[in-house]
């Protein structure tokens, strides 16, 4: 267990590079003007500068921006939401267009005060994309949307191109770091989502640093191919507040090159694992693996 000390003395990897160029700006300036939400932004992501400033992609959060849980890791504002806005899926599906995306993140906050968990707006939204945007691929990053099968359903008929649904731990700390969502629900989400439709990817990532053991996340890894997820991601663990939970850990940049290997001897088709690694990094490269591994397993 770490002390306080280690607590808040974050190590030299995890220095975090500030890029401001035209990008950057350009595509803040346009989000606000679109009345866009980002989980960049909200979730106060260390990669938004790479992304927004050097690839040009960002991860969209839809269905507004206060989410009904208050999960203990997440910076994401909690509260009563707003009533759902129909014209956000045009709204994303132009901005998409007007960046040129190649690949493009949906994610959305939690909404367990819609019987539908906000399916019908998520399925709208890869809809849209799709017709301003045919050649971009689609990836779907939703809440377990109250572990329901028709919600699930809905979302899956729309077809998107990979979908993504985090597990975030390991399963002993599930409750204590996860609100409402729990560690089964989550594995039988991404279970059922490959059974509706096998011949999309499915993905999810893990945090760590929060007390788990190596064990456990070798174990996490089990059950996600298990339930036949092909992607994985893993990243640290940073305390976005000082309301939040506190970092236990910092892994080594060699831990991670480490459980990268292991991943993808357990089968993944892709692994990517690194201290600043997030459930969407570098996901048009992740989505190209996916596909071009299932090709060769068909």
């Amino acid at each position: 267990m770490a002390t306080n000390e280690e607590r808040v003395r974050k190590p030299e990897w995890l220095k975090i590079k500030l890029n401001t160029n035209a990008n950057y700006t350009g595509l803040k300036k346009m989000m606000r003007e679109k009345q866009l939400h980002t989980v960049c932004e909200e979730a106060k992501c260390p990669n938004i500068h790479e992304c927004w400033a050097v690839r040009r992609t960002a991860t969209f959060m839809i269905l507004g921006d206060i989410c009904t849980r208050a999960c203990r890791f997440c910076a994401v504002k909690t509260g009563l939401p707003t009533e759902l806005d129909w014209q956000e899926p045009e709204r994303v599906a132009d901005s998409v267009r007007i960046m040129n995306l190649k690949h493009v993140v949906v994610t959305a906050v939690a909404r367990d005060d819609l019987k539908d968990g906000g399916a019908a707006i998520f399925a709208e939204t890869v809809r849209a994309i799709r017709r301003k945007n045919p050649l971009t691929t689609i990836e779907v990053l939703p809440s377990d949307m109250g572990g329901i099968y028709e919600n699930l359903k809905t979302l899956m008929d729309a077809r998107p191109d990979i979908l993504n649904h985090n597990i975030e731990t390991v399963r002993r700390l599930t409750p204590r770091v996860r609100a409402r969502a729990t560690y089964e629900r989550s594995l039988e989400f991404l279970r059922r989502a490959k059974e509706l439709q096998p011949d999309i990817p499915t993905k999810s990532s893990i945090m760590i640093g929060l007390g788990e053991t190596k064990e456990e996340i070798i174990e996490a890894m089990d059950d996600l191919r298990a339930n036949h997820v092909d992607i994985l991601t893993i990243g640290q663990y940073l305390q976005p507040t000082k309301k939040h939970l506190k970092v236990e850990k910092y892994y080594h940049p060699h831990e991670f090159m480490e459980l990268k290997e292991i991943a993808l001897s357990k089968g993944f088709s892709h692994c990517e694992a690194g201290p600043l690694v997030r459930s969407s990094y570098h996901a048009d490269e992740q989505v190209n693996a996916a596909v071009q591994q299932m090709g060769k397993e068909a």
